[in-house]
């Protein structure tokens, strides 16, 4: 028997769900039960390790009809046995080959505006936008169209599922995954944070700066180091004044792995995350994590974490300052490390998603 044929659709070239697509890929092909080819723009990240398993495919945007026929077109002619969509946009384009093809998407995020409050069901909570509301109610559509749809944090689950009248046995939850890091644990207490993230609102990072502001909250010789860039720069670099040095901005940077290795801990202060792979590279390289309670955090970080409620400058100060009072910061870095290797390895992820393939195609395992 020929091994299982997986085509993977991506409309983008860099973010989460290509950087977990290219992990999955590899590890499936690394495996040896899996022919797989990656339907999608060229990653930015990662591209040679699909040498001859990518095929350029662009979809510039949702509204372009003849673009998402040609993508369907090419993938079809490969003959896959299942089609996995793995951003919003391919999901519609999946979506379209669910008469020929057992056809999988992953729901990686709601769109910014939603609320964690809003997303958890609270009475009385702020809704998002009319527009954001016509793009859930198409997902909830695409979700009810495709075979699964793989949540990687069981909160999303619980919100398809509840918020957007997703049968549940259309849903599975697989872990996203990281790539393997050397255990490098705090060696003292935790002096050197480090912020990892688009400068967007919702990532919270100017409630961060407002709390290392407050008085007795940052040590002396603490520093923060943020990673990223986007519209909130500006903003951000002038409530980072309060600080004086010991904030730098590094902008986009392509080797989030090594900068971790060289500071103590990962502070994510997210008003909205499913399962932020930032938190889960930060475990895999033992380092504590201060984060807020939102979507998935808390699962991933199984009680080991420090967890805020999300907005809250109060909160996250107090959180902050445990962390930095953690006389012995490496042992919950160590047992972060081991969670990860037990959640979030490409292998695991790919003996999963193989698990669910063969459950919709009917092939055994070989």
């Amino acid at each position: 028997m020929r091994p299982l044929r997986v085509a993977y659709v991506l409309t983008q070239d860099s973010g989460g769900p290509v950087d977990v697509t290219v992990r999955l890929a590899r590890a499936l092909l690394d495996s040896g039960e899996a022919e797989v080819r990656v339907f999608g723009p060229v990653p930015r990240r990662g591209a040679e390790v699909l040498n001859g398993h990518h095929q350029p495919v662009e979809v510039a945007a949702k509204g372009d009809l003849r673009a998402g026929r040609r993508a369907r077109a090419a993938v079809a002619a490969w003959r896959p046995d299942v089609v996995h969509a793995q951003d919003r946009r391919a999901g519609l384009v999946g979506a379209g080959l669910r008469l020929s093809h057992r056809v999988v998407q992953t729901y990686h995020g709601v769109p910014d505006d939603v609320g964690e409050e809003w997303f958890r069901g609270v009475p009385g909570a702020v809704a998002p936008s009319a527009y954001t509301r016509t793009v859930l109610a198409a997902d909830a559509l695409v979700a009810r169209a495709v075979h699964r749809t793989v949540v990687p944090a069981p909160a999303m689950g619980r919100f398809l599922s509840s918020r957007l009248r997703v049968p549940g046995a259309r849903l599975a939850h697989i872990d996203n995954c990281v790539e393997p890091a050397h255990v490098h644990p705090p060696a003292g207490p935790v002096r050197r944070l480090v912020f990892v993230g688009l400068l967007v609102e919702r990532k919270g990072l100017t409630t961060l700066l407002d709390a290392l502001a407050l008085p007795g909250v940052m040590p002396a010789d603490a520093t923060l180091t943020v990673v990223g860039d986007g519209p909130q720069r500006a903003l951000a670099e002038r409530s980072a004044r309060a600080l004086g040095d010991r904030v730098r901005f590094l902008g986009f940077r392509p080797d989030v792995p090594e900068l971790l290795r060289h500071h103590d801990a990962l502070v994510l202060p997210s008003t909205m995350e499913q399962q932020p792979l930032v938190v889960a590279e930060a475990m895999a390289a033992g380092k504590p994590v201060v984060a807020t309670d939102t979507g998935g955090v808390a699962d991933m970080l199984g009680g080991a974490g420090h967890l805020a409620v999300p907005g809250d400058v109060a909160d996250l100060a107090a959180r902050l300052r445990a962390v930095f009072a953690d006389r012995d910061p490496a042992r919950t870095g160590r047992l972060l490390a081991e969670r990860a290797g037990e959640r979030f390895t490409p292998h695991a992820c790919a003996r999963r998603h193989l698990d669910l393939y063969r459950s919709l195609t009917g092939r055994p395992a070989t």
